[in-house]
């Protein structure tokens, strides 16, 4: 790598440190020479100029925090200096979404092999789901996984368990700790490969949660609408529910909102009631039943050839650090710019990591009326986190400011790139559906799994996650294909990581031939050739919003 900095946007008067630097270094830039006065780590930013207390710090163009004492030029930028700032925003009547949209010519005519459901729908995976309206039903949920999903050959990690067998045979024949340490166990190909009774379906997911009663009515009805969202999602062939039914997610609320989303509903859906039923083994045994009758209808589908319009894809991003924003976010804001083009659909959520970019955004609202939701949801739920004695500002992990993203406005001006420059075509709030092609807007938390949860549900069939730390997240249905911001960390969780796009620090490549690579991964997956990390290991997160804050 011959470049050392790289300053993002040329209004920017912070420059990011490719390398780690040291103090006393001069770094060259533009014909600009730069020495440090403090060492600088990769992923860092020092100024490049002196500030002086309350001057503005810039970077991808915006404002993104205050100096609070005078840093002299080359000096590092840290939570010790600087304090997080952001621009307001207004509603404008003019609108930004005049877009240059990119060349799509190398995927004109491609198609992925999907599901088609009923509704015109198309699947990238075929998922049996068994889902509680309450947690009380959770026990009964587990009850199912035992008795399902090992004899229909749908087992993961099943190769743990057979070293652990190993070992107690060891410890049966006398083996001291010592031996137990250093045995060499194995698992055989045939032992981790069961195989599938029904081929066509993917697997069956339960969908444990902690909700459905004891919230308000709100939690009610946000998590019916949800659990409506995954039962509708063309990733999902059918499903049995398990309602107590006492408890405030009442069916009746499901069926509305599984109305909202598909009017015309024809998958198989089997709901049964535990406190009409009477006793629980006989509420399980029509429950596995009900579920095996499921899957030989399921099972009934094939993969057929479907246009790359029929893909919703979710942008998310996790354990973020300073390359995130200018290698992975970038890069799959250009492969969004190209499914949009290629007229699929986008999902940007994360409303907290927004903050600072919400002018930008407002503006390329295709239409006033977007803009002003979009506002309104912002400014909500900002004042809601205030009002408990937070704010969008406190949103940075500690990961995430050890890495180089030392204010939310910092975080957020990379999280966004995620949604490329394309208009924005709808503004939804959670859980709402998709129904427009084009970048959508989702208000959801920052964190990472109640995001990509509230994506799928949204109808993302694929989400892409980038990440500069490592994040293992995955979904029951949706595949999650995760990227890494940097090439050290694709090297080292290589098991949880499937693309990288270090390669742009490095300058192999640039952020529009990766985001073309991470398209045409995309439909290797969308197809069922390639089997990703987070599925590969059962990485099946699943958590609810509770609209109380979350950031």
């Amino acid at each position: 790598m011959n470049q050392k900095v790289l300053k993002v946007h040329a209004a920017d008067n912070v420059v990011v440190a490719l390398t780690n630097l040291s103090k006393g270094e001069t770094v060259t830039l533009d014909g600009q020479e730069y020495t440090l006065t403090d060492d600088i780590h990769a992923k860092h930013k020092f100024v490049a100029a002196d500030l002086q207390a309350g001057d503005s710090i810039i970077m991808y163009g915006v404002l993104v925090g205050k100096a609070q004492s005078p840093i002299k030029k080359g000096g590092l930028i840290s939570t010790g200096n600087v304090k997080h700032a952001a621009n307001d925003f207004e509603i404008s009547e003019k609108r930004n979404t005049d877009w240059k949209k990119p060349d799509v010519s190398k995927f004109a005519g491609r198609t992925f092999n999907g599901y088609y459901r009923p509704n015109g729908e198309v699947g990238t995976a075929n998922y049996w789901l068994v889902i509680p309206m309450v947690f009380c039903e959770n026990r009964n949920l587990d009850v199912l996984q035992e008795s399902l999903v090992r004899d229909l050959g749908y087992g993961r990690n099943k190769k743990y368990k057979y070293q652990a067998q190993q070992l107690i045979e060891l410890y049966k024949t006398g083996k001291s700790v010592e031996d137990i340490l250093s045995a060499d166990i194995r698992t055989s190909a045939s032992e981790e490969n069961a195989q599938r009774l029904f081929p066509n379906v993917d697997g069956i997911k339960f969908l444990n949660h902690e909700g459905g009663c004891g919230g308000t009515r709100q939690d009610a009805q946000a998590l019916c609408g949800l659990l409506a969202g995954y039962i509708t999602h063309p990733n999902c062939a059918g499903a049995t529910v398990l309602s107590l039914g006492c408890q405030n997610a009442q069916v009746s609320i499901l069926e509305e909102e599984i109305k909202k989303r598909d009017a015309n509903f024809s998958k198989p859906l089997y709901i049964l009631e535990q406190q009409k039923i009477g006793l629980e083994s006989d509420l399980l045994a029509a429950a596995i039943k009900h579920t095996f009758a499921g899957l030989i209808i399921a099972n009934q589908t094939k993969r057929e050839p479907a246009p790359l319009s029929k893909l919703t894809i979710g942008l998310e991003c996790g354990g973020s650090d300073g390359f995130s924003g200018i290698s992975a976010n970038p890069a799959i804001g250009y492969t969004s710019d190209l499914l949009v083009g290629l007229g699929g659909s986008v999902i940007l959520s994360e409303f907290p990591e927004l903050c600072g970019v919400e002018q930008g955004l407002s503006d390329r609202c295709v239409q006033v009326d977007i803009a002003t939701r979009f506002s309104s949801l912002m400014k909500t739920y900002n004042a809601r986190a205030v009002a408990v004695g937070s704010g969008f500002d406190m949103n940075p992990s500690p990961g995430n400011i050890k890495d180089g993203l030392i204010t939310d406005a910092i975080k957020s001006a990379g999280a966004a790139k995620k949604g490329g420059t394309s208009p924005v075509t709808d503004v939804l709030d959670y859980p709402e559906k998709v129904t427009k092609p084009g970048l959508n807007l989702l208000c959801t938390p920052g964190n990472d799994v109640e995001s990509t949860t509230a994506e799928v549900a949204s109808g993302a069939n694929i989400v892409l996650f980038t990440t500069g730390l490592g994040t293992p997240t995955g979904n029951p249905i949706a595949p999650v294909v995760k990227l890494s911001s940097n090439t050290v960390l694709y090297n080292k969780m290589r098991d949880i990581i499937d693309i990288n796009t270090g390669t742009i620090i490095e300058g192999e490549e640039t952020i529009e031939q990766a985001g073309e690579r991470i398209l045409d991964y995309v439909i290797k997956v969308a197809s069922g050739e390639l089997e990703i990390s987070a599925v590969r290991h059962g990485q099946d997160d699943f958590i609810p919003w509770k609209r109380g804050v979350s950031l």
